[in-house]
């Protein structure tokens, strides 16, 4: 993106950076609000009016005022603060060979679970739903069809489509009919604590152990919280020997 001066206030530029930086720095619901021509033309003004603020704070001196100060020293204080933490994390690194030793040493961790991917119509009797089963068998309706004309789930804007779900997330009743299913077949009626459910299934993929190109990233945020917990104890533990003269608890 081209940089662009939208504004000056006396030696200041305002430019589409500032702008897109304010931007960024709203809220996903705000952002959305401002993220137009007006918007950004609001977010401009509102540089532009904090600028002017600043100008006049400096012509009265703000700056120098013993409550500015103070509040000033504070601030400094809390960001050298951070800074000297971030200092002592940002020079943990990892290498391939420890991730893959973790991996290796944990493979159980990251198993996954066997996952379907499945479509429902759920009706309120099983009448029904024996009568849309007959039809759909029959070859009179598609599944989708019947889905989206009969089934009383959300689902049925999509065709009765569930998506992919493992093992433990749906009622028993359903989830024991649907993992004990083959590709393409229509079961039902099953019944369940919300209705008549038939059931068509579109995948089945078994559960197991993972590659190690899946959980890779997993891996990497693991170990380094391993890694950045141990270095930070490591240090404070040093800083609280090095320091202890100075550290007094008040009863």
């Amino acid at each position: 993106m081209e940089k662009k001066i939208l504004a000056t206030i006396g030696e200041k530029e305002i430019t589409n950076y500032d702008v897109e930086s304010a931007l960024q720095s709203l809220d996903s619901y705000q952002a959305m609000h401002f993220n137009t021509e007006e918007g950004k033309k609001q977010l401009l003004e509102d540089l532009v009016n904090q600028e002017l603020f600043y100008v006049e704070a400096k012509e009265n001196n703000l700056h120098n005022d013993e409550n500015f100060q103070t509040e000033m020293k504070k601030i400094e204080e809390n960001m050298l603060k951070q800074y000297a933490i971030n200092k002592v994390l940002s020079s943990i690194t990892l290498t391939e060979e420890e991730k893959k030793a973790f991996f290796e040493a944990n493979k159980s961790k990251f198993n996954k679970s066997e996952t379907a991917t499945a479509k429902h119509i759920l009706v309120d009797t099983e009448e029904k739903a024996s009568e849309l089963l007959n039809k759909i068998n029959a070859g009179d309706v598609s599944f989708e069809d019947a889905a989206a004309e009969h089934s009383t789930c959300p689902s049925k804007d999509a065709g009765g489509n569930l998506g992919s779900f493992p093992r433990g997330q749906m009622v028993p009743e359903f989830e024991e009919a649907v993992f004990n299913m083959k590709k393409d077949e229509v079961r039902g009626p099953v019944q369940t604590q919300f209705g008549y459910h038939l059931i068509k299934l579109e995948e089945l993929e078994a559960g197991g152990e993972s590659p190690y190109e899946e959980v890779q990233s997993e891996i990497e945020r693991t170990l380094m919280y391993q890694k950045q917990s141990e270095v930070y104890s490591n240090k404070l533990n040093d800083l609280k020997s090095k320091y202890a003269h100075s550290v007094k608890f008040n009863d």
